[in-house]
């Protein structure tokens, strides 16, 4: 991986964003062109395999934070959050511990499986009994798994703690201590405890009340430290000496009150939580597992401290049990979360572990500094007011082309015209930025067809009000072969997405604008649409389903459009090629053959 300095990321438009990522390793091509197209967004086919009653998916925003360095190593952190302020605080932390860098480490990386055990004639005769038992049990339950050594796993110990229950009966905890490699491991553990459970109970002289791993996994802490200089904590209200002292009274007031450390503590797990769901993995047993480290001592702790170093510096202590894994669950069903694993190169899920509490040290610095000198509600506020403010209103003169959330592609078909329609092959290129689209107040005067276009649009997107208009500018003459229809039909969809902030992927926009060109087209081969839609050359396909073929092009060859006076009708064109098909079947689609082969040709010499 490269250097993850990148200047200027936020004034970047989304497209822009994830080819600079591309551009500089952080994102393979496979997954560059997976977050172009919109198609790691989770599938509710894939959903439905998840959990029970699926009808639908909801999406939450995946982005980046720059500037992580940790025990030496650059990373790139993908964050799924919806509060605003998190991932540019994240960023600016970590650019200001760059001179130094985060450090992380864990020791241990086991998890418990407890076993219960009630209703014993002696609970002191049971203890010792499974003392002398240990290493037969540790033997058993590792034949339980012989293939878990392979990956590095096994039983490691077992653990036996006496407890007393409010009616004073007695209950023994066996903890089985489990290596479980990359994996999280919450299935193998359980099926190892409740395999072991019957022989525990008959070893003890009791029965079995539960079962189950403990999310309390204080054998996998993970600790993490920063130290920041002074000279990059000032601000124009405080010196850094000042911004220091205030970050440090805030952390012992943390110590003192639980109230205030439950607000510390979530600070963090603003960063960890968005890790951990950007990553597949299970971010409801991390909470658990940190809060109740945190309340380990009797009173509610912070998980982070923040003190004068010996040199004056700043320095931030963390330490919480975080197990997470790189491996199994769910992960692989979700295209955006392996995604962004793959993303944060990391190669263990201890790595993923020590950069994820890197990335929790750093938010709580984040939020304490802000805190601690101007305020949170300052930087906070004005983020959250960008993110929930409708759209702007715009003078009927201003340039169109700034926005490119309602703009789409023309499109020129070198080589496939009509045999596209019969499942062949055709090579397209985009006239950029064709056509732009802005929803207005009310009727902007539609034609009948922009009316029927926005009728289809409404229906797509199950708007029922119809007291908005659109307004267009297109530089495609129509009915010339061009795509100007498609490029409409995507400009007033995304125009759409906008004004309602319902933030469509371009795959959702592509599937609104197929629908609409049914209106144009009758039977449209989806060409015209997919070109309008992701503005690329493509090689295109649409048999039995929708394949693209994005052409990595140096440039796109000079093109000199020409067309004369005579407007024609696609719809007229595709209906008479049509009939001639049905009369002349043979003949027809010995030609669609050639106009394949050609096409594939014209593909490979591009």
């Amino acid at each position: 991986m490269s250097d993850s300095r990148i200047s200027g990321l936020h004034k970047l438009d989304v497209a822009a964003r994830i080819d600079e990522l591309s551009r500089l390793g952080w994102l393979s091509p496979a997954d560059a062109e997976l977050l172009r197209q919109g198609r790691q967004v989770l599938r509710v086919a894939a959903a439905d395999k998840m959990v029970e009653n699926v009808i639908g998916v909801f999406g939450l925003p995946l982005a980046i934070a720059p500037n992580f360095v940790v025990n030496g190593r650059d990373y790139i952190v993908p964050l799924v959050v919806e509060e605003p302020s998190v991932v540019a605080a994240l960023a600016n932390a970590a650019k200001q511990a760059r001179p130094l860098g985060f450090t992380a480490q864990c020791d241990d990386w086991l998890l418990a499986g407890q076993v219960h055990v009630t209703e014993m004639a002696d609970s002191d005769k049971a203890l010792a009994s499974l003392d002398k038992a240990r290493q037969m049990m540790i033997d058993q339950a590792n034949a339980l798994h012989p293939g878990l050594a392979n990956y590095g796993g096994g039983v490691r110990d077992i653990e036996l703690r006496a407890l007393e229950l409010a009616d004073g009966s007695a209950v023994i905890a066996v903890h089985i201590l489990v290596a479980t490699g990359e994996a999280m491991g919450a299935n193998i553990v359980n099926t190892i405890c409740e395999a072991m459970a019957p022989r525990i109970a008959e070893i003890c002289d009791g029965n079995v009340a539960l079962q189950i791993l403990s999310n309390l996994a204080d054998r996998s802490v993970v600790t993490a430290s920063v130290n920041y200089q002074t000279d990059v904590l000032g601000t124009k209200k405080f010196s850094g000496q000042e911004v220091r002292d205030r970050i440090v009274m805030a952390s012992e007031i943390a110590s003192a009150d639980p109230y205030r450390a439950a607000t510390h503590n979530k600070g963090i797990m603003n960063g960890v939580d968005a890790v951990a769901i950007a990553t597949g993995n299970d971010w409801r047993a991390i909470e658990a597992g940190a809060h109740a480290y945190a309340a380990l001592s009797g009173q509610y702790q912070p998980l982070a401290c923040w003190s004068v170093a010996t040199d004056g510096s700043l320095r931030g202590e963390l330490a919480m049990p975080l197990r997470v894994a790189t491996v199994g669950g769910t992960l692989q069903m979700n295209a955006a979360a392996t995604a962004a694993l793959a993303m944060t190169g990391v190669e263990t899920s201890q790595e993923l572990a020590q950069l994820i509490a890197a990335v929790g040290l750093a938010q709580n610095f984040a939020a304490i500094k802000a805190l601690a000198t101007d305020g949170i509600q300052q930087g906070h506020m004005r983020l959250h007011a960008r993110s929930s403010a409708g759209p702007k209103e715009r003078s009927k003169d201003q340039d169109l082309h700034a926005d490119p959330q309602g703009g789409a592609a023309g499109k020129i078909i070198l080589v496939g015209e009509h045999a596209v329609v019969y499942g062949k092959h055709a090579v397209a290129l985009p006239i950029p930025k064709a056509v732009t689209a802005m929803v207005t107040a009310g009727d902007a005067g539609e034609s009948k067809y922009i009316s029927d276009l926005l009728e289809v649009v409404r229906r797509e997107l199950a708007i029922e009000s119809d007291d908005f208009g659109v307004e267009l500018r297109s530089t495609l003459p129509p009915g010339m072969g061009l795509g100007a229809s498609a490029a409409i039909a995507v400009a007033i969809t995304r125009a759409v997405s906008t004004s309602r902030r319902l933030g469509l992927t371009d795959e959702e926009v592509n599937s609104v604008a197929f629908a609409c060109e049914k209106i144009s087209h009758g039977n449209p081969s989806g060409v015209d649409n997919s070109i309008a839609t992701y503005s690329a050359p493509m090689l295109f396909r649409n048999a039995p389903e929708l394949i693209i073929d994005r052409l990595e092009l140096k440039e796109i060859p000079p093109m000199l459009i020409a067309f004369g006076n005579q407007h024609g009708s696609t719809h007229e064109q595709v209906a008479g090629v049509r009939e001639r098909y049905e009369t002349q079947t043979s003949h027809f689609v010995a030609l669609f053959e050639e106009i394949d082969a050609l096409s594939l040709s014209a593909a490979k010499a591009l």
